[in-house]
């Protein structure tokens, strides 16, 4: 090897070494540098924006180690203007005028300014919207049709158009011209002159109805206990509504796995589409044990049996055993399904209860039949008879009472989630009462009413509001009203920041005895954080009481913690007498089962 060859292969090696040195110190430098690209839009807002931004949205993998996708960022500065045009069009703006510019802010940042001046917006000139078929005069469709969104001279909208079209087709579907289609469905835009030109023709087919309806699997319950679950009889008109609402009514019922309901289009004869309800059933015979806690009740438990399809008749029999310190139960109910519809039935209960607190000690036994029927969506109507006998004590007082109690009561709910709702209402009112003409040996008729309103509010708030009323006419001394139909205040779900039932009229041993009214009110206004907690504070008023015009309501505020389960929320509440000379604090913590 000579002295030359030797010296140009150094210098040779010397330029590559450089040129990798210096290539890896600037690459160590960007990997350093590059920290997040933004993409700045100017000109346009609302939809028009959103509707850009989501289609230059930039992928979260566009930045590794520091490192930049240069070649997407080259593919976006050619790309974008094609892009937003095609992101405006559905809005009416065929013509935008668009520049772009990828700058580097300082050492880490790349900014993608695209400034968007949107020009005039395509105008319809023509629409024709016209129905044909047996359908072509149903009152439904037409209303439809007249409140399309789109009229003469107003700016075209792809996004209204699509969304209108469609719901004329499926008003069509959904009374039963399961055939309805469009023969003609065009948007000619004319660029020359930014109008635009909207051809719709329905055809409506023939109108079906509902045919037979074949139930299979292994449902193991009577047809007509099935029947029950089902929103159409045969013979009306085929509704895909009616199907989804049959569906939920199976689903929901607790007494299967798998449910499948399915219109038979091809076997359809004489325009009636037959219905197969598929089914298979959850097992009928299951226990379920349940802990949980409350600063009322302390620790509890408990034990279920169920039998939902007792004596193969659909019939229910239901055993429950409550335990926990203050409260034991145990109670066996009887529950046979109406063939009215779904929620309506009769049942005969039989239970023995032991509630055990500071102020009381209350004993009975009680047997009931009841018969409760659908009055509205919503709405249920219970009438009872109940045949109670009770040996109580609190304070100083005791009652041994034999009563046969008649009652009526009325339940209403509307949320729009039973879970976690943001926006319902609820209330419930009932009459019962007894006299000695019906062999009891006391005479007394009580009113009770409930409600609950939930409202929404802005920054993700909604404000609950509560009350429950009760109150009871005067044909015994307050001293011989059993104790059982007494009211009492205070506790978890009454006056927070009092202890269980510890409100109320008191004896001369100033133990609490309960009283003939009750009055309670609460507001609480909560903030939703992320899908299943939040934070809230209240304010809780009320007492139990033997005047109107000496009800000396007591007074709590706090604060407090949810977090909702399928169960039901569980609850964290801090709260503080107010209104009193010395007030107290207290927790109160409600979990897992209820009592």
């Amino acid at each position: 090897m000579t002295t030359q060859f030797r010296s140009r292969l150094i210098l040779v090696l010397a330029c590559i070494l450089t040129w990798w040195f210096i290539d890896l110190t600037f690459t160590d430098e960007l990997h350093a540098k590059v920290k997040s690209v933004i993409i700045d839009i100017k000109g346009i807002s609302g939809i028009e924006r959103d509707n850009v931004e989501k289609i230059l949205k930039v992928p979260e993998n566009l930045i590794e180690e520091g490192v930049v996708d240069e070649a997407w960022l080259e593919r976006l500065e050619r790309q974008a203007p094609r892009r937003v045009r095609r992101a405006l069009e559905p809005f009416g703006f065929y013509s935008p005028e668009i520049t772009s510019s990828l700058e580097k802010t300082g050492e880490d940042v790349y900014r993608f300014v695209l400034t968007v001046q949107a020009g005039k917006p395509v105008l319809v000139r023509d629409i024709k919207i016209e129905i044909k078929g047996p359908g072509s005069l149903e009152p439904s469709i037409l209303e439809t049709v007249e409140r399309f969104p789109l009229l003469k001279g107003s700016r075209l909208r792809h996004d209204l158009y699509e969304e209108a079209k469609g719901e004329i087709q499926r008003k069509a579907v959904n009374l039963g011209y399961l055939d309805a289609g469009y023969t003609e469905h065009s948007v000619n835009v004319s660029l020359q002159d930014l109008s635009a030109h909207i051809d719709l023709v329905l055809d409506t087919g023939i109108q079906y109805h509902f045919g037979d309806v074949v139930f299979t699997g292994t449902p193991l319950y009577p047809e007509s206990f099935l029947r029950r679950y089902l929103e159409f009889k045969p013979g009306e008109i085929y509704s895909q509504q009616k199907m989804a609402a049959t569906h939920y009514n199976f689903a929901s019922a607790d007494r299967f796995t798998i449910v499948t309901v399915t219109g038979k289009k091809e076997a359809v004869e004489d325009n009636k589409v037959p219905v197969e309800v598929n089914l298979i059933p959850s097992p009928t015979k299951r226990v379920r044990f349940g802990l949980g806690f409350g600063t009322d009740t302390g620790p509890r438990g408990l034990i279920r049996y169920q039998d939902f399809n007792f004596w193969q008749m659909s019939h229910v029999f239901d055993t429950e055993l409550k335990i926990s310190k203050v409260f034991q139960g145990l109670g066996v109910r009887y529950i046979m399904p109406s063939p009215l519809d779904i929620r309506s039935y009769t049942s005969f209960a039989l239970k023995g209860e032991h509630e055990d607190t500071k102020d009381k000690n209350v004993r009975y036994a009680q047997l009931e039949g009841a018969y409760t029927r659908t009055l509205a969506p919503g709405m249920l109507g219970t009438v009872y008879t109940r045949l109670q006998y009770e040996d109580s004590e609190a304070g100083d007082e005791t009652t041994r009472a034999f009563m046969l109690l008649p009652g009526v009561r009325f339940a209403y709910h509307r949320y729009d989630n039973l879970i976690r709702p943001s926006r319902g209402f609820r209330y419930d009112v009932e009459l019962r009462g007894t006299d000695r003409v019906l062999s009891s040996n006391v005479s007394f008729m009580q009113v009770l009413t409930s409600g609950e309103l939930v409202m929404p509010l802005p920054g993700r708030f909604s404000i609950l509001t509560r009350m429950r009323v009760g109150t009871t006419t005067e044909h015994e001394p307050p001293d011989d009203l059993p104790i059982s139909v007494r009211f009492f205040a205070g506790g978890d779900n009454s006056v927070r920041g009092y202890r269980y039932q510890s409100l109320g009229p008191r004896d001369a041993t100033g133990k609490v005895v309960g009283g003939r009214h009750l009055l309670f009110g609460s507001i609480e206004v909560e903030r939703a954080i992320g899908p299943n907690w939040g934070i809230a504070a209240f304010y809780d008023t009320g007492n139990a009481f033997n005047n109107w015009s000496k009800m000396d309501l007591a007074q709590a505020v706090g604060i407090g913690a949810r977090y909702y389960t399928l169960i039901g929320p569980i609850r964290l509440d801090l709260a503080r007498q107010i209104e009193v000379r010395k007030p107290d604090f207290r927790i109160h913590f409600t979990v897992g089962i209820g009592l």
